[in-house]
């Protein structure tokens, strides 16, 4: 896999860096840019509870705007959250608008096309439903039914074309998910780490997440397409590795009460490597 082929070099980057010898070396423009403005601008959702939400203060939090943190300690520079949304998120990163992407975003063949979708991926999850309990018991239920989505979000597809759904395409999760309370939908189709993590706020009693997951996707982060094989796309390779091999992932699930997921497990206990590999 190319992330095991990088790591050796991100390793050894993100050594130079904490020694502060790496920002005359670095060559990559983007790389050596943030390391000169002294600012990682990481997009962000900025209503995806747990993974990147508002603060009573306002500030934006969660397990996504940790990942971005990790990145600028690593660096030694200021951590700038960009709120981004799934329809506006490539999009900012190919205008510089932001120089990494953590935005809840799963890797298919037409983004890489678009963006540098970094390896390994760093989460997973697939398409269910949210609905009050008892009225969905399989998605063959939601057809010719009005079922509530975000937009941009590839699952509304999946519903009206696999399943037969009306979907009514809202500008947010708060939007589509109060729609769905207040009776307008039957369903919220959505990610299940989210709707799992929305269940367990106890905000969202009577309802429940009826249906096994269509399939799983992992999620990847993301630099400009030109940088991939760069400096950058290299290093960040490297992070999302550590994020793996230490644990960070794991620990994140815990403290922000997300349901541990078998797959970032065995990512854990798969990539406890030998260093001595790196030598050869």
């Amino acid at each position: 896999m190319r992330f095991l082929k990088v790591f050796a070099s991100a390793t050894a980057l993100a050594a130079a860096i904490a020694t502060g010898s790496s920002a005359q070396e670095a060559q990559n423009d983007r790389f050596k840019e943030v390391l000169d403005r002294g600012v990682l601008r990481v997009g962000v959702q900025g209503a995806f509870k747990p993974w990147a939400f508002r603060s009573p203060d306002g500030k934006l939090q969660g397990i996504e705007v940790d990942l971005a943190k990790t990145v600028a300690d690593r660096m030694g520079v200021e951590l700038e959250p960009v709120v981004i949304s799934s329809a506006n998120r490539m999009e900012f990163l190919q205008q510089g608008k932001i120089d990494l992407l953590i935005g809840a975003m799963s890797d298919r063949p037409d983004r890489r096309k678009v963006v540098g979708i970094v390896e390994p991926s760093y989460w997973t999850s697939g398409p269910t439903l949210m609905a009050k309990e008892g009225v969905i018991s399989s998605w063959d239920d939601i057809k010719g039914k009005p079922v509530c989505g975000k937009q941009g979000v590839f699952y509304n597809k999946i519903a009206e074309v696999e399943f037969g759904a009306r979907v009514i395409a809202f500008g947010g999760n708060t939007e589509a998910k109060e729609a769905l309370r207040s009776g307008k939908c039957v369903a919220w189709v959505y990610d299940d780490t989210s709707i799992s993590a929305d269940l367990a706020s106890g905000e969202w009693d009577g309802f429940e997440m009826p249906v096994d997951t269509v399939f799983s996707n992992p999620w990847g982060a993301a630099v400009p397409l030109e940088e991939q094989d760069g400096i950058w796309g290299t290093f960040m390779s490297g992070m999302a590795y550590n994020w793996h091999k230490e644990g960070t992932l794991i620990e994140l699930e815990k403290k922000w009460g997300v349901k541990p997921s078998p797959w970032i497990a065995q990512m854990h206990e798969k990539l406890q490597y030998d260093n001595a590999y790196l030598e050869n």
